[in-house]
């Protein structure tokens, strides 16, 4: 069996990606606040934001720990296609959860369905970004920790969908976010516990790109997406801000001009 190293880089891999595990959950879960005091084409909107926040934050926060990835006696590759695909189901698992909470009439339902929905598609985000690992031998993978690690995908998932629909205070959703990026974290590394390799030896050239090539471009620009949008909505003013300064600027009654 080949050594696993999960930190080949030290600790900057997992302080990186838990960094953005929590900028995407709180980018998300603002978004979603926003979105359930409009309506119309504007909670739409939201809702979509929300979900490519949370979507790419869980995603990027994969890539960056597997930057960090590493095994004995063999070179790492990565399937460009399939890391795509992942990143693409990332995307619309968190934006249907995301859509059940914004739309669903009961809550409770919504939360559940969401929450499931939403967790699945974090674990298959995951385990599709692990098959396209190309390296020299064969994967292998512990079905407890598997089954520990899609629990936890969906617990989290849960909590953070019913942070959206109860927490309001930006201080409350840092909180919310701290410990979400600290669950979707505990899901990843559970799931790569869970990974054995059983290398064989080759000089054949791998397929695929080097982590160095394509993942770390590509998590650079989502980290930048995440950041840029963070940005945008801590600037732009909230539905109870554009009501009070209408207020302000509606003339006042019986005062003549």
């Amino acid at each position: 069996m080949g050594h696993l190293d999960h930190a080949a880089l030290g600790w900057l891999t997992p302080a990186l990606s838990y960094v953005m595990a929590c900028t995407g959950a709180a980018l998300g879960l603002r978004c979603t606040v926003r979105a359930l005091a409009t309506t119309g084409r504007s909670r739409r909107n939201w809702l979509v934001t929300a979900a490519s926040a949370i979507g790419t934050g869980i995603w990027t926060m994969h890539f960056v720990a597997m930057l960090g990835f590493g095994v004995t006696g063999t070179d790492i590759r990565y399937d460009v296609p399939l890391t795509l695909l992942s990143l693409l189901v990332a995307m619309v698992v968190v934006c249907a959860g995301v859509f059940a909470v914004g739309y669903g009439k009961d809550r409770g339902r919504a939360l559940l369905a969401g929450g499931l929905t939403t967790g699945l598609g974090v674990a298959s985000m995951h385990y599709l970004g692990m098959a396209a690992v190309r390296l020299h031998g064969d994967v292998t993978y512990d079905p407890l920790l598997v089954a520990l690690s899609v629990l936890i995908a969906v617990v989290a998932a849960t909590a953070a969908l019913w942070a959206a629909l109860n927490i309001k205070s930006p201080v409350a959703v840092t909180i919310a976010s701290l410990i979400m990026g600290a669950a979707v974290s505990s899901m990843h590394y559970t799931g790569m516990f869970a990974v054995g390799v059983r290398v064989t030896p080759s000089a054949q050239v791998l397929p695929g790109a080097t982590a160095m090539q394509f993942i770390f471009p590509l998590a650079v620009g989502l980290g930048s997406y995440l950041f840029l949008t963070s940005a945008f909505v801590a600037l732009s003013p909230t539905a109870g801000e554009r009501a009070a300064s209408a207020s302000a600027q509606r003339p006042v009654q019986g005062v003549a001009p």
